[in-house]
């Protein structure tokens, strides 16, 4: 039958679907920061602030006092307290369950895009939204949000490393779809707080999720070779 040859095919091509969407997020990212640093953008980051703040009733005070405790709440989730608790959590998870090399691979992983995250955040010297009173304490450059580029790296890393260790199907896509809740949502928070311009945040997301779709492929790749523990339920790789 020709229909097992194509199933044993699938893995290289989601590997190459995967590298064709992080080449895409990283050209993304790259254009986005072109004219971001040209300023080509700031005119469309005030407008749409100015009308999420306006819609939310934050620009004139008249926000809800538990909307912004729930925004100071959600943009904590990417925060490197929460996110260093979330990793080592995950990580004591994947080791308890014999998935050694795996739990090595996310540390690395996760310790590198850290690393990325501060090297970009220095790059870039963008001042801060300064129409509107921060929510939150900022002490860094504007571009990209590091809260959401954290977020959606750690999230989605996490993300890709427990959905390797489960079997059901409606599992792997439960914690997929959690991780990308989360990392929509620190990004959102950090709008409505007044801390980014919204090209930050997008910003953000684009490389942080690139960050782990190359996690991805890469975990994949080392899959196929024996380097690390394979994915449950996976057919053995030839």
């Amino acid at each position: 039958m020709r229909l097992k040859p194509a199933i044993d095919r699938l893995p290289q091509s989601w590997l190459l679907v995967g590298l064709i969407l992080v080449s895409a997020l990283a050209w993304g990212f790259i254009e986005l920061a072109d004219e971001v640093a040209e300023g080509a953008t700031h005119r469309y980051d005030a407008y749409l602030m100015r009308a999420l703040l306006d819609i939310t009733g934050v620009a004139a005070g008249t926000s809800s006092p538990l909307m912004g405790e729930i925004m100071r709440d959600t943009t904590a989730l990417g925060g490197i307290a929460v996110l260093g608790f979330v990793v080592i959590a995950v990580s004591g998870f994947l080791w308890l369950a014999g998935k050694r090399r795996s739990t090595v691979f996310l540390l690395i992983s996760v310790a590198t895009g850290l690393a990325m995250s501060q090297w970009f955040k220095g790059l870039f010297d963008r001042p801060r939204p300064d129409f509107i009173t921060h929510g939150s304490y900022v002490h860094t450059a504007s571009f990209p949000s590091g809260h959401s580029l954290m977020a959606a790296l750690v999230y989605m890393t996490l993300a890709v490393m427990l959905a390797r260790s489960l079997k059901q199907r409606a599992a792997k896509v439960y914690v997929t779809a959690l991780a990308i809740l989360l990392a929509l949502s620190v990004g959102f928070s950090r709008i409505w707080l007044g801390v980014h311009w919204p090209t930050d945040v997008l910003a953000g997301w684009m490389l942080g999720t690139g960050w782990a779709l190359a996690c991805a492929v890469l975990a994949g790749w080392l899959d196929r070779r024996g380097v690390i523990e394979p994915e449950e339920g996976a057919p053995p790789a030839r």
